[in-house]
């Protein structure tokens, strides 16, 4: 179900970079940042990949994204967001004026993750513990974009069967930007691969001839 209508891949320059960022708790080993490591391999090889293991601190992560993107052309860009990295893609976006595909994205992070404040374990090695302190909660609230300037280089994924965020309120934030709305489904997305034709066009990424 889509409630806009979904633009087309931007005109101008091919996507030539991809930042795919993971969300809280997660990792690069999270199953969609691996679906979608594996396709890059497999059919864009000459598409730099990067999907890094972000900090605990919201500042220091996108610190390290801006300076990791900092020679990336802005026109051949894009990144790719899911949960909390749907928070961060759109900070990017922002500031870089590059495209963005965002995956069930956490709307107002500073209120939802003021509860999870002390000792977290990551979800792919139970063994790794950090920190979430206080003030990161302050940091997602400094970093919080006011607006969305141009819509139409955004897509959102949003699933109505998201058991941790609010589908509605993902669905308003991003009401003018190319916008999908899965009936069903759940916040990880696990019928990933059905939706990611659909992300690919948006970023104009086919298979390249061989």
């Amino acid at each position: 179900m889509n409630t806009a209508d979904e633009p087309q891949a931007r005109p101008g320059a091919p996507v030539t970079h991809v930042l795919y960022l993971h969300g809280f708790r997660s990792s690069p080993r999270s199953f969609k940042a691996q679906r979608m490591a594996a396709w890059m391999q497999a059919h864009r090889p000459d598409v730099h990949w990067w999907c890094p293991q972000l900090p605990p601190s919201p500042r220091e992560a996108v610190d390290l994204l801006l300076q990791g993107t900092a020679d990336w052309p802005k026109d051949g860009m894009a990144v790719v967001g899911s949960s909390l990295g749907g928070f961060y893609a759109t900070v990017l976006a922002e500031r870089r004026s590059c495209r963005a595909v965002l995956i069930n994205p956490a709307v107002e992070p500073a209120r939802d993750l003021a509860r999870y404040i002390g000792e977290q374990t990551a979800f792919h090695d139970p063994q790794q513990h950090f920190f979430f302190r206080a003030e990161f909660v302050d940091e997602l609230r400094e970093l919080h974009p006011p607006a969305i300037t141009n819509p139409r280089r955004y897509l959102a994924f949003v699933a109505t069967g998201d058991e941790v965020l609010d589908w509605h309120e993902m669905a308003a934030r991003y009401a003018q930007c190319g916008l999908h709305v899965i009936e069903g489904s759940d916040h990880a997305l696990s019928d990933f691969d059905a939706h990611l034709p659909r992300l690919l066009g948006f970023l104009g990424l086919q298979p390249s001839a061989v």
